[in-house]
């Protein structure tokens, strides 16, 4: 039997990895970098990298804006969300030749939102057959590249994507 060895699983199996205040404005004056792994910073919302992706280079789009819901949100700021994930669809294609994605926004605990107060979303990046036994038996994805790669590696795709049309 081969060995999966994810040790940052851990903490989000065990729900360690609480933190005061809310995780998404916490990280709203944080410059972008591997640390923090926000992609960009644009002048209403930020692209950070999820901790616990989906598959690999799973982002969020994240408004600054500390509110529940896109109803909440300017249309300018909803403007600039679906800009940036435009754009990030753009950079997953070119980083990792992503084939198709997932875009969702989960409003509120009982749609699946783990930040029930900051609404985000997220890109997830999908390719044919990528589900495995593990997502079936084990109710487990495996994600074979370390965040810092991820962000290494989409953070340069980023920077070669145009802003806009």
């Amino acid at each position: 039997m081969k060995q999966l060895w994810s040790p940052w699983r851990m903490a989000y199996i065990e729900e360690r990895n609480t933190e005061d205040g809310c995780l998404f404005c916490n990280r709203r004056d944080e410059a972008p970098g591997p640390v923090s792994l926000i992609l960009h910073r644009g002048d209403r919302a930020f692209v950070i990298l999820n901790r616990y992706p989906y598959s690999n280079g799973h982002v969020m789009v994240v408004p600054n804006d500390h509110v529940p819901s896109l109803e909440d949100l300017d249309s300018t700021t909803l403007t600039e969300l679906m800009v940036l994930a435009r754009r990030g669809l753009r950079a997953l294609r070119q980083a990792y030749g992503a084939e198709a994605f997932n875009l969702g926004v989960n409003i509120g605990a009982p749609a699946g939102a783990g930040v029930v107060d900051h609404v985000h979303l997220h890109v997830v990046p999908r390719w044919a057959g990528d589900t495995n036994f593990m997502a079936t038996t084990a109710e487990t994805r495996v994600i074979p590249e370390e965040l810092e790669q991820t962000y290494t590696r989409l953070a340069q795709a980023w920077r070669t994507v145009p802003p806009e049309d």
